[in-house]
């Protein structure tokens, strides 16, 4: 028989499994043919052919090889866990981003513990085990076969009646759709991280769960790599080093409500005000809408149906109110003030807008996931002929700002998923307008289909940061929802309303979350633009002090964060507290640049860079502060 893989024809036996066409294709490595997927759908590789089929492989490079790669692993990790801890009950064990992870009830472990559970997974992987598709009719020989544990009982009960499948190696057997490695020796590399609480099913009113983490590779050199990467993250750790550098708070009182101290606050302001200057050129205009507005408005606008559970409520005088998790029905309602001409549009309304939204707690982390934010929301209303051309300028803007703070990019367009709105008219139009739009601007850009939101397509944009992790920051959605639930129109050339139709979109997305990102990409190393402390000035004596704080002046006249360490330290005490707090510019001044009215000169890698004027100092920084660069006159490309 005939089978097509990548469009090319291949022969092969009848009854041949996907193994089989593996073998023949030889695609042996440990990171390929993991899985086969046969129109649409995943198997395991000891899945029959039949003639005519269209195969792919995946491989550990797919994302969803990763993914049945490290769910096999998780598997592999719970069946360590329960030689080593016979009464633990595993619950589920879902491969994540970066590895895998398994929460265990009734297991109380430590580091010294992991260290065993990691020798026993690799003792596993070692007797090359090759996990085996088990198909359960219903959920009654499911719920028998899993008695002796509660947790996948539970699961089983909220499953729709039917084939139930489960996967066994060896003397262990899990809950499990599947697919799964066709052999356990695939796995080259295998790393238990850590260990954490977690609520079962995620809900703090559950029982606390013993979280594992792991990882595993193909290639050993690849795990290195990856452990690598985790000690540079951590390195960065923007919740480390927003302490470290006094940047915000993180308080019981308000959990999840980051708090911002001033020299987090001035970061965050220079950014805003960037925002704001380019807005401003494109001619948007600002506004502010109230934090809190009543349930009938969230009715409304659809957010009380479907976001309820993650909005923050009050009772006023017998009304009740929601505080807002989004902007939109704010704009809305301001939209709405005036009747507009088609001559006003494209209308730009932005908003830096404080939204609140209820996270559970066990899933807030630092400033990248929150309660409580501040979004650079902004909704562009339009006529469909000017679709285009306002994608295009946003997509300008955006480049302008993320290039502006060094972060590359990649776009994504994401089309009408299932269950939508609108017409199949309306569809098309908006989303050859996005598609228009990115083919004449010229980026690579994958499309993901049926991935848009319910109410319009959808362009995202994710940035790159310095340790080449990608972060979905702004967003480009046409809306044919909102505009018409809150009936705006406009009066056409023809003297008739029509509905505009409507642009969300987010530069930064959360600012909170952003600024975590800069923290991390620049490892608190920022561009004096956005320092929130630029030069610190050293007097080696009290007799230099003086001088010090005329020095200070004149650099704060150009705009320039700068403070005088006077204290009683020793001068390499002093340059020492300024790197830790990496300051862009440490000026010391002692008696020779006190009688030669200079400074003498150390950026924060520690280059000295000796003596020179003040005004040839301030030429320079000036520049660099005003343009916005990225790196220091001061420094080699290559240092910083």
């Amino acid at each position: 028989m005939f089978i097509f893989v990548k469009d090319e024809k291949v022969e092969i036996e009848d009854g041949a499994t996907g193994f089989d066409l593996a073998q023949k294709l030889n695609l042996r490595g440990p990171d390929q043919a993991i899985a086969i997927v046969i129109d649409g759908k995943e198997y395991d590789l000891i899945k029959k052919l039949k003639d005519q089929d269209k195969v792919n492989f995946l491989s550990f490079s797919d994302t969803d090889g990763k993914d049945i790669y490290w769910h096999s692993s998780a598997h592999i990790l719970a069946q360590a866990v329960l030689r080593l801890f016979p009464e633990a009950k595993p619950t589920i064990g879902p491969p994540i981003e970066n590895g895998f992870y398994y929460d265990f009830a009734n297991l109380k472990i430590t580091d010294e513990d992991l260290n065993k559970i990691e020798k026993e997974a690799k003792r596993i992987i070692a007797e090359s085990l090759k996990p085996i598709r088990v198909e359960y009719k219903n959920k009654k020989e499911a719920l028998d076969a899993f008695e002796n544990n509660p947790y996948k009982t539970e699961l089983i009960k909220s499953f729709e009646d039917g084939e139930i499948s489960a996967y066994k190696q060896g003397e262990f057997t899990d809950l499990c759709r599947g697919p799964h490695l066709p052999n356990l020796t695939k796995i080259k590399a295998f790393k238990v991280l850590k260990t954490s609480g977690a609520y079962w099913r995620g809900d703090s009113k559950n029982e606390m769960l013993t979280r594992i983490y792991g990882i595993s590779f193909p290639d050993k050199k690849m795990l290195v790599e990856y452990l690598t990467f985790l000690e540079e993250a951590k390195k960065r750790d923007h919740k480390l080093l927003g302490q470290k550098l006094g940047l915000f708070g993180l308080k019981e009182e308000a959990a999840g409500m980051p708090f911002f101290y001033p020299k987090g606050l001035h970061i965050y302001n220079q950014i805003l005000s960037y925002l704001r200057e380019s807005l401003t050129e494109l001619k948007y205009e600002e506004i502010k809408t109230p934090i809190m507005m009543t349930k009938e408005l969230w009715q409304k606008s659809g957010h009380w149906d479907y976001y309820r559970e993650n909005m923050y409520t009050s009772t006023i005088e017998n009304r009740e109110f929601a505080i807002k998790p989004m902007n939109c029905p704010g704009c809305m309602l301001y939209y709405k003030t005036d009747l507009h001409s088609y001559r006003e549009l494209p209308k730009k309304v932005s908003e830096i807008g404080l939204v609140h939204r209820h996270e559970p707690s066990g899933s807030l982390n630092g400033l990248f996931r929150v309660r409580a934010f501040h979004q650079d929301d902004a909704h562009i209303f339009m006529m469909p002929n000017q679709i285009k051309d306002q994608i295009l300028e946003l997509l300008e803007l955006v480049e302008k700002v993320y290039m502006t703070l060094g972060l590359s990019y990649k776009l994504e367009l994401s089309t009408r998923p299932e269950k939508s709105i609108g017409t199949d008219e309306e569809w098309e139009n908006a989303t050859n307008g996005l598609k228009e739009a990115l083919d004449d601007w010229g980026h690579p850009y994958v499309i993901n289909e049926g991935d848009g939101a319910f109410y319009g397509p959808k362009i995202d944009i994710h940035i790159r940061d310095a340790l080449k992790r990608y972060w979905q920051c702004a967003t480009i959605q046409l809306d044919m929802s909102l505009p018409e639930k809150f009936n705006l129109v406009y009066v056409s050339n023809d003297g008739s309303q029509k509905r505009p139709v409507m642009i969300h979109r987010t530069v930064l997305g959360s600012l909170e979350r952003f600024l975590g990102v800069l923290i991390e990409h620049f490892a608190g190393n920022f561009p004096l633009w956005l320092s929130p402390l630029g030069v610190r000035i050293i007097a080696v004596a009290d007799r230099h002090v003086d001088y010090a704080n005329k020095i200070c002046k004149k650099i704060k006249e150009k705009n320039i964060v700068c403070d005088v360490d006077d204290s009683k330290e020793s001068v390499s005490k002093k340059i020492r507290n300024a790197q830790l707090l990496k300051i862009n510019y440490m000026l010391t001044v002692g008696d020779q640049e006190l009688e030669n009215n200079t400074i003498a000169l150390r950026t924060r890698d520690n280059t000295r860079h000796g003596e020179l004027t003040l005004s040839a100092f301030l030429e320079k920084v000036t520049i660099e502060k005003n343009e916005k660069s990225l790196l220091s006159p001061f420094v080699s490309a290559t240092k910083e």
